[in-house]
Formats: structure tokens, sequence, C-alpha cells
């Protein structure tokens, strides 16, 4: 497939490593797939491709950008009320891109990667080519960029820190149970509904 302009949306848990350390690789196991295997499901509706799972995250294709900040944002959000659940995090890039045997490569991917890598834990990093791409938001707000250096990149990248605002807030704190008792794992049961 020739190049293209796509967004790529990274995912993944903020300690997978130290989680594995502490509790086993099973446990870790366990968690990892009930984070990306709801979360590639629930991707169908938003206009957004699964591309892969990757152990502890996901990596999602879109054609527009903002419905791929939105998604960032739901997915950090949301995941951050789950009880027991490490933190999530969420880089995404706007470029060029080829596909091969259902894979995506290029420059766009590998800085989308890197800013997932770049984030902190309940942070959604949103390349300057993604913020320009996406209309005017309403329910999302991107602060200030600053310039990250990413492996394996020569020139730094500049990146918007994204957050929703209270409308897109509030509907995502509604979807979720009133009260929740801390669990030590989480299930597909007890993944809030409209993400898993």
């Amino acid at each position: 497939m020739a190049a293209g302009t796509h967004t790529f949306l990274f995912a993944d848990l903020v300690g997978f490593t130290a989680l594995t350390a502490d509790r086993w690789d099973d446990h870790a196991a366990d968690v990892a797939l009930e984070f990306c295997l709801p979360r590639a499901r629930s991707r169908a509706h938003t206009g957004g491709e699964v591309v892969k799972t990757l152990g502890d995250g996901v990596m999602l294709r879109f054609d527009d950008a903002g419905a791929a900040v939105r998604v960032g944002l739901e997915l950090v959000e949301g995941l951050t009320a789950v009880p027991g659940l490490p933190a999530v995090r969420a880089g995404m890039h706007t470029g060029p891109a080829v596909q091969r045997d259902g894979d995506w490569y290029g420059t766009t991917v590998k800085v989308a990667s890197r800013l997932c890598s770049a984030a902190g834990g309940g942070e959604v990093l949103v390349g300057e080519a993604t913020a320009d791409a996406t209309a005017t938001p309403r329910d999302m707000r991107l602060g200030d960029p600053r310039l990250h250096w990413l492996k394996n990149v020569v020139d730094p990248v500049a990146a918007h820190p994204a957050e929703p605002a209270p409308s897109l807030l509030a509907r995502l704190r509604s979807r979720l149970p009133a009260s929740r008792a801390p669990v030590h794992m989480p299930t597909a049961s007890n993944l809030p509904e409209a993400l898993a």
C-alpha cells in the first residue's frame, strides 16, 4: 500500500516491568491482556483500526486525527478509575506511513511509539502534526507544546499534553459505577463498560 497520511496511537501500561517482577509473569500477562483485548474490541466504532497488541500495549491507526486524540483520552481517563490497574499513557503522531503485511512502518509510527514512551502515567502526548490536523476540539484541551528528544529520532519533536474538557470528562465518569471496591487484578467484568 502506498504512503498516505495517518495518525498512529500507542497506549501502554506504565510500570509493567515492575509489575512482572513484583507479581510474577502470570499475573502481569493477565493484566496486560485485560488492557489490550477490550481496547482492541472497543475501537471498531471510533474509526480506528487496531494494528496490533504489544504485550502491555496496543497500536491503533486512524484517518481522523481528532478521533485518535479522543480515543487516547478515553483510554487514559477511563482506565485511571479502575482499581488495581497500572497507570496508562498514550502518544500519537500524524504523517505518512506505509503498510506491509498488515503492519505499518515509517518515521510517523516510530515517533508515535516514542511519544508514548515519553509520556508519564496518565498522560496523553499529541504530536504537533496531530494537533495541526485536529479540528478545533470542543471536548479536549491541548496544552502548550514541549520539545521531546526521542530515542533514534534525529530532531526534537514538539508534542502537546492533552486533557479532556469538562464535558468529555463528565461523560467518561458517568459511565463508571458509583462505587467500586479495590481489586487485586482487573478482569473484563470490572473494566468500565464503555471501554470494554
